[in-house]
């Protein structure tokens, strides 16, 4: 049998225990926690996959899973140059173009939150 495929069938009943295993903290935590805090009824295993399964589509998104998991490196993820790249693409131009954009941010934030008041003279009585 090919090396990475006992690999395969060794992490997958490990993956699996592990979700499960994760599906039951979640229910016991939910069970000894939010009955008594906030008074809502005890939930079975169920019902405690079913409310991490509608957070993670609410909260987490599917539809960068297979990007996220595709830019990451032996090393781990490499966020790091997939934003530089993207920010690079849309804001970096020619010297000029950029000296510009500072100048108009600057002046927009010093019209509206640098207002400055013309100092007191100090030899008026």
């Amino acid at each position: 049998m090919n090396k990475h495929k006992k690999k395969f069938w060794l992490a997958f009943p490990c993956v699996i225990v592990a979700i499960g295993l994760f599906i039951w903290f979640f229910q016991w935590l939910w069970n000894i926690v939010l009955p008594d805090v906030l008074g809502v009824k005890a939930i079975t295993y169920w019902q405690s996959l079913g409310i991490l399964v509608i957070s993670k589509i609410l909260f987490g998104g599917l539809a960068n899973a297979k990007e996220k998991f595709k830019n990451r490196n032996r090393f781990g993820n490499d966020d790091r140059e997939l934003w530089k790249q993207k920010l690079e693409s849309r804001f970096c131009g020619t010297e000029e173009e950029r000296e510009k954009m500072k100048q108009m941010w600057k002046q927009r934030f010093e019209s509206k939150f640098c207002r400055h008041e013309p100092e007191p003279n100090e030899n008026k009585i």
